[in-house]
């Protein structure tokens, strides 16, 4: 929105502008914000930042946390959320004494394979589409005590509520994708996330109703460059969840809140530019791909297993990744194939859109991270040129569904739980070294945090369990 300080203070003056809100995220992608009086946005704070505590958002350890904050002046937006007058900036972290990007910083980390990409000649430029799918509901409440563990939704748009609503236009389970008004409910509050994010300058393609009955819904935006579609994520997932608490309604990204119901992904859409010119387009190649293009899909399969532990790093993630229902587990590619792990899309078939979609990630992920990682094993597999079919990723255009047994077990299957993911990184992460773009002791101590939420949820006993076993 900005490029210059300069036209910052400028609007802040002709608009009235109250307060300045920094935004910055955490190891683990949620966001956290710090705010300033207008009046003390200027050239002091973009010289010398705004500081925090950087150990209390898993970006450094207890005994060296002090860091600080410098917004990103592009990032500028209106924030319509404010009852004062507020303009939000992004930030990233730098280091308190010598004001150089921290090179832990999520963010950061995507920059920097941005610039790896760029040094290694194969492409000048990552672009990316992330998909936004969640659930927006009406309640929720959970409680976890000693003695208790339970949850409950609800959705007015449920047909579990066929018995006192009154007008009969409820959607059953899985009876969602592309549903109409009176069905749909929620199409105004979509509309409502879609203008407020164009006016904070990010652009969206369309907005519906998914798969999952009560209130799951979808938002997808262009494909963007990738420190842009980073950005874009965290607004959208701040856009969705305060335009929800506006009408008193609740949103989650989390991948399975429901059971027995579709779950919520966020595909990553990706391609390559050299010159603004896409490189995975190919007239002559499986699904319009061009060389590089298989590679690159060797590459993020071959990697897929370390992968999850950063684009699926919850629990509830694999709730979601389930084998045997049509869940992106099969570590294979194909045109149009949704159970496939990377899907071509078939209207992709110009210069300008050829591309895949990688299907597994959800939105537990930090999405900085995310990204980053699936550029690193996509270069590495063109680096190294890693045939997908040679190495038994496909493609494969048939239902693997109505192949007996025997034959699926020929496929190769990603994790289907965090542990197992996490024991992936720990054994493939030279791959996230290259560059300098991941540490690491960074990527061992982020493990470290993912095997105790693990141990967290396993330690537990879960209330299915008290229906089974409490009468042994």
């Amino acid at each position: 929105m900005f490029d210059s300080l300069e036209a910052v203070e400028v609007l802040i003056r002709e608009q009235g502008v109250r307060m300045v809100d920094l935004k910055f995220s955490d190891l683990w992608g949620r966001w956290h914000h710090v705010s300033v009086p207008a009046s003390q946005f200027g050239e002091a704070l973009m010289r010398d930042g705004v500081g925090f505590d950087g150990s209390s958002v898993g970006l450094k350890s207890v005994k060296s946390g002090d860091m600080v904050l410098i917004p990103d002046l592009p990032t500028g937006f209106r924030d319509p959320f404010w009852d004062e007058p507020t303009l939000s900036f992004i930030c990233s972290a730098f280091e308190a004494d010598t004001r150089l990007p921290f090179t832990q910083d999520p963010r950061n980390i995507a920059i920097r394979a941005e610039e790896h990409l760029r040094a290694s000649g194969v492409a000048d430029q990552s672009i990316w589409g992330p998909e936004y799918e969640f659930y927006v509901f009406d309640e929720v409440a959970f409680e976890n005590g000693v003695n208790t563990a339970s949850y409950r939704v609800d959705s007015r748009e449920a047909a579990w509520h066929s018995h006192e609503d009154g007008h009969g236009h409820l959607i059953p389970l899985h009876g969602g994708y592309h549903a109409i008004p009176p069905r749909d409910q929620l199409f105004n509050l979509r509309s409502e996330m879609c203008l407020e994010l164009e006016r904070m300058g990010v652009d969206v393609k369309y907005h519906h109703h998914e798969v999952g009955g009560p209130g799951q819904c979808e938002i997808e935006t262009p494909l963007f460059p990738i420190l842009k579609a980073g950005d874009a994520t965290q607004m959208v997932k701040y856009v969705v969840k305060m335009v929800a608490h506006r009408h008193r309604q609740t949103a989650t990204f989390m991948p399975k809140p429901l059971f027995g119901e579709a779950g919520s992904g966020m595909h990553f859409h990706q391609m390559l530019h050299q010159g603004g010119r896409n490189l995975f387009y190919d007239p002559e190649g499986y699904g319009m791909l061009s060389e590089t293009a298989l590679f690159y899909i060797g590459g993020i399969l071959r990697h897929g297993p370390a992968l999850l532990a950063l684009t699926n790093p919850s629990t509830n993630s694999y709730r979601r990744l389930v084998p045997g229902y049509e869940a992106p587990v099969s570590a294979f590619f194909s045109l149009g194939n949704r159970s496939a792990a990377i899907r071509v899309p078939k209207y992709a078939d110009r210069p300008e859109t050829a591309r895949f979609e990688f299907r597994p990630p959800d939105a537990t992920c930090n999405v900085y991270l995310a990204l980053a990682a699936q550029l690193l094993a996509g270069l590495d597999g063109i680096q190294r040129r890693i045939d997908p079919g040679k190495e038994g990723f496909g493609p494969i255009d048939q239902d693997v569904f109505l192949w007996d047994e025997a034959r699926r077990r020929g496929i190769r299957n990603l994790p289907t739980s965090l542990s197992e993911a996490c024991d992936a990184l720990e054994a493939d992460m030279d791959f996230l070294l290259a560059g300098g773009v991941f540490e690491r002791l960074q990527l061992e101590e982020y493990l470290v945090h993912l095997r105790a939420r693990d141990n967290e949820v396993r330690i537990r006993p879960h209330p299915h369990e008290m229906a089974l076993y409490f009468d042994v």
